[in-house]
């Protein structure tokens, strides 16, 4: 699906303070969310692409279950669907299969407090903490912020498999990590990916306290019982099936792949749950 144009006074200046703590009204992230279109009416995955990758892991395709047992057949495509919208806030009708899939701002503010409140707690606590993505051309830029975030107040952020490189086939595969944020790279390109397998592999070396992660990351760490905060899009349900199976709390639903630049408000609803004085 095509984007439209972003309106250019989003990208104006005053960056820098986006990303440091400040004081936001939450309408104001929210109407900062749809701007970005981070949410909005007609974001990156209209109905079709949504039902098709639930047809998908509802059949058992690999790619989309995350690294995640148990989730296929475990519910009905409807179901997933529901699931989807009951934490996006769009329609769950079966009816409709073409169009495009909203994302309300109210839940992603939602679960993105509860994030926070959580990351807040592992640094109050001394926990290790483990960050990684999939999507590094869009959700680094939040990782990393979140990872100031937590070092500042008392977390310690992990490196597993740092620069370790392994062979799947033709291959040469290794973890790199950008300011503490792990992401996958092969030769000098940082990949979009949804394999589970580097996480398998982090986690052989390391067992953190908590991961805040998405695609396969975020399964694989799920399936090994480490808890896992995790970042969705309307597309990949892998996620929202096992927290309705009990087996993870924290699910965000969100435009995954927008301008980096452009999450500052998920920053800023993450950080304002961490004490003030902890944070300077």
């Amino acid at each position: 699906m095509n984007r439209k144009a972003q309106d250019p006074s989003i990208h104006e200046s005053d960056r820098s303070d986006r990303w440091a703590r400040g004081t936001f009204e939450r309408e104001e992230l929210a109407t900062a969310l749809l701007a970005a279109r981070v949410a909005g009416e007609d974001c990156s995955h209209d109905r079709g692409n949504v039902l098709w990758k639930i047809k998908r892991l509802v059949a058992g395709d690999p790619d989309v279950q995350f690294g995640l047992t148990g989730l296929a057949g475990s519910l009905s495509r409807e179901e997933v669907l529901r699931l989807i919208a009951a934490e996006a806030g769009f329609d769950p009708d079966p009816g409709v299969t073409e169009g495009p899939v909203r994302i309300k701002p109210e839940p992603m503010l939602r679960a993105l407090e509860a994030a926070g409140d959580r990351l807040a707690r592992a640094a109050r606590s001394g926990e290790s903490v483990l960050l990684a993505t999939g999507h590094p051309a869009g959700l680094v830029l939040l990782y990393m912020a979140v990872g100031d975030l937590l070092t500042k107040a008392g977390a310690k952020l992990l490196r597993p498999m740092q620069s370790v490189v392994w062979q799947d086939g033709a291959h040469s595969w290794r973890v790199r990590y950008l300011h503490g944020v792990a992401v996958l790279s092969y030769g000098g390109s940082s990949m979009h990916s949804h394999s589970p397998d580097a996480m398998q592999r982090m986690l052989e070396e390391v067992r953190p306290d908590l991961v805040f992660a998405d695609h396969g990351f975020a399964g694989a760490a799920i399936e090994a019982g480490v808890e896992t905060i995790s970042i969705v899009d309307v597309n990949d349900p892998a996620p929202l099936v096992a927290k309705h199976q009990g087996r993870t709390d924290v699910v965000i639903v969100m435009d995954d792949n927008v301008e980096p630049e452009d999450y500052w408000p998920c920053f800023q609803a993450i950080a304002a749950r961490f004490p003030p004085d902890r944070t300077r």
